[in-house]
């Protein structure tokens, strides 16, 4: 019984080691002086998402990771460089998959495919549906 007590402790305490303990990038969670500069960051923090979290935009988490590519585009941003640069040096670096946007390639079809193969699949059940309502009421 004890020993189980320590697997399940050890299993539940290993999250909270996940991130390390060194200080934030210096602008993971500090804005630009520049206004225009930070709302360019801001739109593109909202393209990208976190490798981590998976399911959240860089903007939006507070994964050591997201915050390191906060600061990056702050940094590039600031520098000059456009946030369509910045956002394919990403993708180069990362894959398809940081962009919430992902172009339409050989490999990325299905995701663009499938939503508007479900919408035919679903009118065409409707549709068979509706079919056999109005067969039997006439």
């Amino acid at each position: 019984m004890k020993r189980a007590l320590i697997a399940v402790a050890l299993l539940l305490g290993t999250p909270a080691l996940a991130d390390s303990l060194l200080p934030a990038a210096e602008l993971a969670d500090t804005q630009l002086a520049d206004p225009a500069q930070e709302a360019k960051a801001k739109a593109l923090m909202f393209q990208l998402r976190c490798l981590v979290c998976q399911g959240q935009s860089i903007a939006d988490s507070d994964a050591e990771l997201a915050g390191d590519m906060r600061a990056l585009v702050r940094r590039r941003i600031a520098a000059g460089e456009s946030p369509e640069s910045i956002r394919d040096w990403l993708i180069a670096r990362y894959g398809n998959w940081v962009s919430y946007d992902p172009p339409v390639d050989a490999i990325t079809w299905p995701l663009w495919a499938a939503p508007l193969l479900l919408l035919g699949i679903g009118g065409w059940l409707a549709r068979g549906r509706f079919k056999r309502r109005n067969g039997r009421a006439g």
